[in-house]
C-alpha cells in the first residue's frame, strides 16, 4: 500500500492496513473541536494485531520553528490519537473510520515511530538541528507505558521497519 505524507511516499506491505488519521472526518469535525491542544499522528498502520502510530516530520526544506520540544509534541499526538479511538469506534459517522478504530482497539501491541527527515549535509558549523538519539531517549521516557521502545527513523535508516519511505 502506498501513501503520501508531507511529500514523502510510504510503501507498506500489501497485507497492512494504513490510514491517514489526521485526515479522518471524525478527528477534524468531532474530536479535534472538543478543546484546545488535541493533536493527531499522521498515520496509523495495522499489521495483524500490531498497531503502529507514525508521526512524520520533514525538515529538509524548512527548519523546525516551534518552541515546543519535538518529543513532547509527538507524545501529545500519540496520547490524543489513542484517546480518540474508543469515541471514533462508537461515534464516527464514517463507517470505515469506525471499523479502523475498532481494529486499533483490538490490537495487542503498540508501536510509536517518529519519521524524521533532516538535511543530508551537515557539518560542525551546521550540525543537525535535531539529534534523533536525544529525541528517541526523551520519547522513550515520556511514552514508556504506551511503547517502551519507540523508534526515530529516516528514509536512509529505517532500523528494520517493514515499510519503505522515499
Amino acid at each position: 500500500m502506498r501513501i503520501e505524507v508531507d511529500g514523502l511516499t510510504f510503501d507498506f506491505p500489501d497485507s497492512w492496513k494504513v490510514s491517514k488519521y489526521d485526515e479522518w472526518a471524525f478527528y477534524r469535525n468531532q474530536f479535534f473541536r472538543m478543546w484546545d491542544g488535541i493533536k493527531a499522528v499522521d498515520l496509523i498502520a495495522i499489521n495483524e494485531r500490531d498497531i503502529w502510530l507514525i508521526e512524520v516530520k520533514d525538515y529538509r526544506q524548512s527548519p523546525r520553528t516551534k518552541p515546543q520540544d519535538l518529543s513532547e509534541e509527538v507524545a501529545q499526538k500519540v496520547f490524543s490519537t489513542l484517546a480518540a479511538m474508543l469515541p471514533a469506534k462508537v461515534n464516527a459517522l464514517d463507517l470505515s473510520e469506525s471499523d479502523f478504530a475498532r481494529e486499533v482497539l483490538n490490537g495487542t501491541r503498540l508501536h510509536v515511530v517518529l519519521h524524521l527527515e533532516q538535511p543530508r549535509q551537515h557539518s560542525r558549523l551546521f550540525p543537525r538541528a535535531i539529534n534523533p538519539a536525544n529525541v528517541q531517549l526523551k520519547l522513550r521516557s515520556s511514552i514508556k507505558p504506551i511503547d517502551p521502545h519507540p523508534k526515530v527513523v529516516e528514509s536512509t535508516n529505517m532500523r528494520g521497519l517493514e515499510w519503505r519511505v522515499t
